[in-house]
């Protein structure tokens, strides 16, 4: 009976532990910090209704409308190297996650057979293992004897009760690093899908281009051929063919340096989508890239919290520092741990599984506290409370950064349009210059030079135009981005 009583007590000790275990979560609970997010972005002039959705929302195949682009970032998407090596870290993040969950459970462990055989001399001060020496029938040696002779096989267990959360806290953490894997592939994927357009935009800015100083040249020669009538007829002297070749050297000198920038920029879109350098084909048309669609708008500050990876992933950051901080608390309290061992021991090996004989078992608990540890769990609690406040600071920041980047963009697509508009006007100014100045230099009304100046400004106004609409086109990309579109 009083055995009986002991066994209840330790049982009724367990439950207890248990019991409480279920309420002892130490730490502070997350909350997401005060932001202090303005009502709109700065800069957003954009009109547009209520039940309007935002460009983040928007997927990349609805938001880009060239069927060749759509095919570059699809093949990114697939093939590029820093997206497969993202999607093994999430696989990576999941795996230890799912391990996670088996911490609750005990760890078992089997030892599938033992020896354990020891001799002594007399000088030992103890004696032989007599009932050895028995079973063989013989006398015990005073010198080397048999002390001890054990053969066994066991299984063992031991279990920590979660009592303060550790477990729990680092399933949070564990969570919250998976998460951010996924938003580390999300940031990943936006930035390509922005590189990639970019690219393609540079790649039709440079055939522009080339288009436009083969144009020139062939203006120029033009021009120098009827200069080399009027020189021929006494008019001019040769300084007039020698600054008009001058002139068409400098248009056809842009040929082979935009045939190497679009060599390399083929080259770059290559390796984005992770594959050996080849030509990249292009679309029909330099318009209509993005789809037309009125009824969009920014949306609100707010909604970057959403749609941000890097801002969900610094939350996410936030969230496994806290998660840290309370499992660092945790460790400086009590730890409970359970353990037993069940199995078969024989000093002789043809005894090794006698049944009932050698079966052996026993079991036992651990009620343990740290007294003294120099200090080390209290320094590791607070620096983790500091690394939890850093994390608080970098996503506060994360979050500047977004508005200010989001407000950047509206008002570099804004403006850029307004210069967009002007550029055109000047283009078509520029190419007037040059047909009147043409006509009034056949009407000796005007002199070679102004000629020359006409063609070399509408060669320049009409380059401007092409990089102006290709930072124009990148602009709604950095917008579309900055809003956090691309990763849906």
């Amino acid at each position: 009976m009083k055995i009986l009583s002991i066994h209840r007590i330790g049982l009724g000790f367990i439950g207890l532990c248990l019991l409480i275990a279920q309420g002892c979560k130490v730490g502070e609970k997350y909350t997401q910090p005060t932001l202090n997010l303005p009502d709109q972005f700065r800069g957003d002039t954009l009109s547009y209704f209520a039940d309007t959705s935002s460009i983040s929302n928007i997927s990349w195949k609805d938001f880009f409308h060239d069927p060749t682009l759509k095919e570059l970032i699809d093949s990114a998407l697939v093939n590029n190297y820093d997206m497969k090596t993202a999607l093994l870290n999430i696989e990576i993040a999941s795996k230890q996650l799912r391990q996670n969950k088996y911490n609750y459970l005990p760890e078992v462990d089997a030892t599938i057979g033992s020896m354990n055989k020891q001799w002594r001399s007399k000088d030992f001060g103890s004696g032989p293992s007599s009932k050895w020496y028995e079973k063989h029938g013989t006398k015990a040696s005073e010198n080397m004897f048999t002390y001890l002779s054990q053969f066994g096989s066991e299984i063992g267990f031991s279990w920590e009760i979660d009592i303060w959360g550790k477990i729990s806290n680092a399933k949070d953490q564990l969570n919250a690093e998976f998460m951010n894997s996924q938003e580390v592939r999300n940031a990943i994927q936006t930035n390509l899908i922005a590189n990639v357009a970019k690219g393609y935009f540079n790649l039709l800015m440079l055939d522009a281009k080339i288009e436009v100083a083969k144009r020139n040249v062939t203006l120029n020669d033009s021009t120098k051929k009827m200069l080399e009538l009027q020189y021929q007829a006494g008019e001019i002297t040769a300084l007039g063919i020698q600054q008009t070749e001058s002139q068409r050297l400098i248009a056809a000198s842009l040929v082979p340096e935009l045939e190497k920038e679009i060599l390399i920029q083929e080259n770059a879109l290559q390796v984005l989508t992770g594959k050996m350098p080849d030509r990249i084909k292009r679309g029909t048309s330099f318009e209509h890239l993005f789809a037309e669609n009125k009824d969009i708008s920014l949306g609100s500050p707010i909604e970057i919290l959403r749609n941000r990876p890097d801002v969900r992933g610094a939350e996410l950051e936030l969230i496994a520092s806290n998660a840290n901080a309370n499992i660092q608390q945790a460790m400086r309290y009590p730890s409970l741990s359970l353990g037993g061992e069940f199995g078969v021991n024989a000093m002789l090996p043809k005894n090794w599984f006698s049944i009932p004989g050698a079966l052996l078992g026993g079991i036992g608990a651990n009620l343990t506290a740290p007294i003294f540890k120099r200090k080390s769990l209290k320094t590791k609690w607070e620096v983790a409370k500091l690394e939890r406040d850093k994390a608080e600071l970098s996503l506060q920041q994360t979050v500047v950064e977004a508005v200010s980047e989001v407000s950047d963009a509206v008002i570099t697509v804004e403006k850029q349009r307004e210069q967009l508009e002007y550029a055109r006007l000047r283009v078509e100014n520029s190419q007037k210059a040059v047909q009147n100045a043409n006509l009034l230099f056949k009407g000796g009304y005007a002199t070679y030079l102004e000629v020359i100046t006409a063609q070399s400004n509408a060669l320049n106004s009409d380059l401007g135009l092409v990089e102006l609409r290709q930072e124009h086109l990148e602009s709604y990309v950095n917008l579309y981005r900055s809003l956090g579109g691309g990763w849906r």
